[in-house]
């Protein structure tokens, strides 16, 4: 590949792009990939998975990137594009929640020209989610083809950047994982084996959720519907929201916020 500006590098070697890559691996993206990072055991682990080049230098990656993906921990922002030098038009795409776009900009301006994903770990099975928003600098065409990129890997929407700390404290899987455990923990307590609790929390949770989507009843009806007066479903949800459960669900996301916020400072 020599030093052709072909390819697509993420600059990180961690989880999510280990999860966008196999997405875009199972989606078909017929791209080159590279993936840079400090930590060769890393980058082995991804080249053997994948089969993507590697490159273990920074410089040396971005002048090979057509596209950068910026994949590192929000607290590592500053002190990755504080080592990057751009003198040449190119799109960088920010992984990381809670740094804007202005901050980004800030340090490392034009002619990079800059875009926010928010993409969910379950895109490595096709099936995720990503946010987009992006840069005034930014053109159309650009736009489609991040669009078409993530797109590979599932459902994707273009939000204002003002929505983007509370899309990122709601969208994630890991409500649905927490969720199945705790349902799934307190079934067991009532006497079902783990294997049972586990079939059907993930039945409670995931098939209705698939049914409401797939379907064309409004949520309010489905809810009406499964909360018979008098009957079992009712006493659970009557007593869950007693407790406070939407009251904790919302404190959840308020800490979730209150983190992107942080992340902002540090940069």
């Amino acid at each position: 590949m020599g030093t052709g500006l072909k390819a697509t590098v993420f600059l990180g070697g961690g989880r999510i792009t280990s999860a966008l890559v196999a997405g875009l691996r199972l989606g078909k993206y017929d791209k080159p990939i590279i993936v840079h990072d400090r930590n060769p055991s890393k980058l082995r682990k991804l080249k053997k998975q994948y089969g993507v080049m590697v490159e273990p230098n920074l410089r040396q990656a971005v002048q090979r990137a057509k596209l950068l993906m910026i994949a590192v921990r929000p607290d590592s922002i500053s002190e990755l594009l504080q080592q990057m030098e751009i003198n040449r038009p190119l799109t960088a795409v920010s992984l990381a929640a809670g740094i804007p776009l202005s901050n980004l900009r800030a340090h490392l301006g034009s002619p990079v020209r800059w875009a926010r994903a928010m993409p969910s770990p379950v895109c490595r099975t096709a099936h995720g989610l990503t946010a987009l928003t992006f840069d005034r600098t930014v053109s159309r065409t650009t736009k489609r083809e991040l669009r078409s990129l993530f797109e590979k890997m599932g459902s994707v929407l273009e939000i204002p950047e003002r929505q983007f700390d509370a899309f990122t404290v709601t969208y994630s899987s890991s409500h649905g994982y927490h969720a199945l455990a705790a349902l799934a923990a307190s079934a067991q307590k009532l006497g079902l084996n783990r294997e049972t609790a586990l079939t059907a929390a993930a039945h409670a949770l995931a098939d209705g959720i698939l049914s409401w989507r797939e379907g064309k009843i409004p949520l309010a009806q489905l809810l009406h519907e499964a909360t018979t007066p008098g009957g079992i479903a009712a006493a659970v949800m009557n007593e869950m929201d007693s407790s406070g459960y939407k009251r904790i669900i919302e404190q959840g996301l308020r800490a979730g916020t209150a983190r992107a916020r942080k992340n902002v400072k540090r940069t």
